[in-house]
């Protein structure tokens, strides 16, 4: 080899080396700031696309309950970004005050995730007259259980960062479930699953790159998603007369 191509092939490994800590250094620093405003921005732009037909100027009008919910699914993903930007702020001290504000905002998802579920899938079956929607439900109520699950232990883990941090991600990326639905390609085919996902695959992915593995929380956590996601998905797209059953009960 040439001297000259010795020299090239230096300066070329040097400046590959210098952006791939430049990449370690960003993702350590500002993935998960950078995640919650695109999951944010996400959101917003899911909902402004059936909130005019489907909530402000719906005909008939839908019930109440669902504008209680709408509220703090966005207070939720406002409230995420805000502690994501405290972390990156070094402000620890609001950020856990902010995180008991987080922890009851939660807990009132979920109860309210539940119910309302059941609300608006009677509303769709006896005002809207839609048929075969029922089996959705397990759909709706493994976004609570993964939502809630993870929240529960993001609270027990409060005081282990690294824990805590992707457990509240985890719980985030199942809410947008509600986001991906809306949009024509996740929604019509049925891929919001997969979508969400493919975010959660990111945060590994994070991981992988930072700190040279995956942390435990995911490898433990994501598979055990992939399961309560397979479940609902098989409820709702097969329909076994058992949760045929369960739901009629449910939604009567």
């Amino acid at each position: 080899m040439a001297i000259g191509d010795a020299g090239f092939t230096v300066g070329w490994e040097g400046r590959k080396q210098v952006r791939q800590k430049r990449l370690k250094t960003f993702l350590s620093r500002y993935f998960y700031f950078c995640m919650a405003l695109a999951m944010l921005g996400l959101a917003a732009w899911a909902f402004s696309r059936t909130a005019n037909a489907g909530l402000l100027h719906a005909h008939p009008p839908k019930p109440l309950l669902l504008w209680f919910h709408a509220a703090l699914f966005s207070a939720w993903m406002v409230l995420f970004s805000v502690q994501s930007a405290l972390v990156r702020m070094h402000k620890v001290r609001l950020h856990r005050t902010l995180g008991w504000l987080g922890a009851v905002l939660a807990a009132t998802m979920v109860v309210s995730g539940f119910v309302v579920s059941v609300v608006m899938l009677r509303f769709e079956i006896a005002v809207l007259h839609r048929e075969n929607i029922a089996s959705f439900l397990s759909i709706l109520w493994c976004d609570m259980v993964i939502f809630g699950s993870c929240m529960g232990l993001a609270i027990y883990f409060r005081k282990r960062p690294e824990y805590h941090r992707r457990l509240v991600f985890m719980a985030s990326c199942q809410l947008m479930q509600a986001a991906f639905v809306r949009f024509h390609p996740t929604g019509y085919h049925e891929l919001f699953f997969p979508a969400l996902d493919a975010l959660v695959l990111a945060g590994m992915l994070r991981d992988r790159v930072v700190d040279g593995g995956v942390n435990r929380v995911y490898l433990a956590g994501f598979p055990a998603m992939l399961v309560l996601q397979a479940l609902a998905t098989y409820l709702e797209q097969v329909n076994p007369r058992w949760w045929q059953a369960a739901t009629l009960a449910i939604l009567k």
